[in-house]
């Protein structure tokens, strides 16, 4: 017995001998690109192993120096993820305080594709004015991408003085206002710029782009509006490039030769503030270009900002860049990513960022034909309203599998061959008590989940990425430009000495998605057009107001008819899927005091309807008071408007039985086409009423009746309709139509026969609406 155990010993003693490990292999667990990030991004390596101490210092320091200067990089993204991978948050004050950072200041060679689907806040405000494409994020990443060598060179700089230049013009991008500066000169106040203080050539050139706001006709309009100065300066430099006789309507009928004056603003601006060379800075598209969502309930709203705030509590089905007319992509970005070297996908908000890039013609297909190295940088935050829900677990935690598969679901052609390593940090790395602050503001992890993301046929790489002052002093987690740079680079050096592993063949089939049409408006309305129609159809509208003593109405003075105006065409604005043709029966607004307010409170607590009679959305009067209370009521009322004097007679009938009431009959009777003045056809009319559960009892005739049971309450088809319009704009304005679409969330075998008819119907509902009343295009 203790024999065996002697030979047992033997044979365990000659194994271990016989074992040979690399150093490398005690640097702790992950691929061997991880530990080697590990080593440049500054962590320790284990202390007593013998003669290892030098070697990993130097494996360390030569990734860190690798020669990258003729490497030609291609980021592309949009907004914070874009700017912060470039350059850093170029939006945040404490960017002054260190310019100088992130891939821009590793690859000279650098080249930023940036999305331009933005449409909100002070880019928004740009799109009422000008027929250009969403010029924010631009605005960011042109900042972002100001580099100290270039200004040195460019203007004979030291370094004291590039770093002071760089504050100025992070003042001149980032100032905002509200009211209407009176002077160019107040502007530079403003601003914290003094011209005196930059290089001439350089002041000469923004004071030029300044005083052009002013004297520019077709801009002047733009400064009475809440605006940031880096906006209206590309905006002035695209406009520099154009006759000046040139106003919207000919600039819109001369789209090459914009879309020409485009490029070569953002051109000449970029070289100016030395951000780099004419293609440092590039737009995806010079087509404009709006998001639209599709949420798994069958809703699809349009606008950026909409997606970004949402609340739907529903999963993102699908994501669509709707375009004015066919897409073009430059040249010159074409160009670039053929000459990649590395193309990167910048971390930021995964449906408003990188996929309407790639659903541009041609973006996609060129990133795939190239041989570059391809990284995915995934998001560390779950952004509300996109990345908040899955399409096969809604309940659960999103993972870097899930933004995968997003992009998979979303991009023509899928996912193969556009990256093949995903660089993303380990949530292990980061205090429980931060994810817990973040928790609180509702914000969540990306998980990184290696097995599921290598089953789907791509190599994740952990690293260290994110900024440990912020962490440390701040509780903050985010990327930090110059460790990303850093480790980018250091990939680099590894692939091109062959130490980067390929990854494995997926083992999860990916089913690519059949590439839909091309996502064309079918009015070709740019947003400014938009935006001048309804203000024009708005200042046509009657203003009045139910007067105390009598039911005679006045007509509101005209400040207040003004302030009303503003209001609803701000609301209005807010909502892109509310188009002209939908105020086309309404011919004025009435507010009426809450103590004449007859209109019976039965089965809503809407303060507001249509009038056929006069065209009026009525209002109750103290819901005008600001814009927030007035929101909901009227596109409640605007919903109703869209069926117009549909309703030529109704009456309720009681049901008897035994002389006792048991229930009501609700009878309408709907005119003939030729009298009908609301957006929908007689045909549409007819579908929405029977998907409102109103009987047709005789096809020759337009009556419809609808029974209700003893005493409980049901919606009228015009307020159903004007909720339902509401709630497809925003589910936060009518929660009993949430309330009532709930069901659509239980699985089908969980129903019984009448309830799997009524998520029927209701699936068709929605489905009207998209088609027929917002008449979107699903993508």
């Amino acid at each position: 017995m203790a024999d065996n155990r002697i030979s047992f010993l033997q044979e365990v003693m000659q194994g271990l001998s016989a074992k040979r490990f690399a150093p490398l292999d005690f640097l702790g667990k992950g691929s061997l690109a991880e530990r080697a990030l590990a080593l440049v991004l500054g962590e320790e390596p284990p202390s007593g192993v013998p003669g290892c101490a030098r070697e990993w210092q130097q494996l360390a320091e030569g990734l860190r120096s690798f020669d990258v200067s003729d490497t030609r990089v291609v980021v592309l993204g949009g907004g914070t993820g874009l700017s912060r991978a470039v350059g850093g948050d170029s939006r945040r004050p404490e960017w002054k305080l260190n310019p100088f950072t992130g891939l821009k200041e590793v690859f000279p060679n650098l080249c930023s594709l940036v999305c331009v689907t933005d449409d909100g806040g002070s880019t928004g405000e740009m799109l009422k004015d000008f027929p250009l494409i969403s010029l924010g994020d631009l605005r960011r990443v042109l900042l972002a991408s100001v580099r100290s060598s270039h200004l040195k060179n460019q203007y004979r700089l030291k370094d004291a003085e590039a770093a002071e230049i760089a504050g100025m013009l992070h003042g001149i991008f980032n100032l905002r206002f509200s009211t209407a500066p009176d002077s160019p000169e107040q502007l530079w106040k403003r601003s914290g710029a003094a011209p005196e203080r930059l290089p001439a050539p350089l002041a000469g050139y923004l004071s030029d782009l300044i005083k052009r706001l002013f004297s520019d006709q077709r801009m002047k309009a733009a400064l009475r509006r809440p605006q940031c100065l880096g906006n209206l300066l590309i905006a002035a430099a695209v406009y520099g490039k154009l006759p000046a006789f040139f106003r919207t309507a000919e600039l819109i009928a001369n789209q090459k030769r914009l879309q020409a004056a485009t490029l070569d603003g953002i051109a000449e601006l970029s070289v100016a503030v030395g951000a780099g060379g004419r293609n440092a800075v590039l737009p995806c598209t010079v087509t404009p270009a709006q998001l639209q969502v599709l949420y798994a309930n069958g809703v699809m709203v349009t606008g950026e900002a909409k997606a970004g705030t949402a609340e739907r509590g529903w999963p993102v089905e699908r994501v669509s860049a709707r375009f004015t007319e066919a897409p073009v992509l430059p040249d010159e970005a074409a160009a670039q990513l053929r000459r990649a070297d590395i193309i990167i996908l910048a971390p930021g908000s995964l449906y408003t960022s990188i996929i309407p890039i790639l659903q541009v013609p041609g973006i996609a297909e060129l990133i795939r034909s190239s041989k570059a190295l391809k990284l995915l940088m995934a998001n560390i935050w779950v952004q509300q309203g996109e990345t908040d829900a899955t399409l096969d677990a809604p309940e659960r935690r999103f993972h870097v599998s899930d933004l995968i598969r997003a992009y998979n679901h979303n991009i023509p052609g899928g996912t193969e061959g556009l990256f093949s390593h995903v660089l993303t940090i380990d949530m292990a790395d980061i205090p429980g008590s931060v994810l817990q602050n973040y928790a609180i503001e509702k914000k969540e992890p990306i998980y990184v989940d290696s097995g599921q993301v290598r089953e789907l046929g791509f190599e994740p790489v952990q690293a260290r990425i994110f900024s440990r002052d912020l962490l440390r002093q701040e509780n903050i987690v985010q990327h930090d430009p110059a460790a990303a740079a850093l480790a980018v680079r250091a990939l680099w050096g590894l692939r091109a000495g062959g130490f980067l592993a390929d990854p494995q063949p997926p083992t999860v089939r990916r089913k690519a998605p059949q590439a839909p049409p091309l996502n064309i408006c079918q009015d070709k309305l740019l947003p400014c057009i938009r935006h001048e129609e309804m203000g024009r159809i708005i200042n046509t509208f009657s203003f009045r107001q139910v007067s105390l003593a009598a039911e005679q109405t006045k007509e509101l003075e005209l400040p207040e008819r003004e302030r009303l105006a503003a209001m609803i065409s701000e609301i209005i604005w807010r909502h892109p899927d509310i188009h002209p043709g939908h105020l086309s029966a309404v011919r004025g607004v009435c507010l009426v005091s809450p103590a004449r307010w007859s209109r019976s409170q039965q089965w809503d607590n809407v303060f507001s309807f249509y009038n056929p009679e006069d065209g009026c959305l009525t209002l109750r009067e103290d819901l005008a008071e600001d814009a927030a209370r007035l929101e909901m009521p009227l596109l409640v009322a605007v919903g109703q408007s869209l069926l117009g004097n549909y309703c030529a007679e109704k009456h309720i009938e009681p049901v008897l039985f035994h002389e006792r009431q048991v229930g009501r009959i609700y009878w309408l009777t709907v005119r003939d086409q030729h009298d009908l003045n609301g957006f929908l056809s007689a045909e549409q009319i007819d579908a929405y009423l029977q998907l409102a559960q109103m009987s047709r009892p005789d096809r020759r005739k337009r009556l419809y009746a609808r029974t209700v049971n003893g005493e409980d309450g049901f919606l009228p088809p015009g307020l159903l309709f004007g909720l339902f319009f509401a709630w497809c704009l925003d589910n936060r304005f009518a929660p009993s139509i949430d309330h009532m679409m709930s069901m659509m969330k239980s699985s089908p075998t969980a129903l019984v026969a009448k309830q799997a008819e009524t998520v029927r119907r209701q699936e068709r509902l929605t489905a009207f609406f998209r088609e027929h009343v917002f008449r979107s295009q699903t993508p």
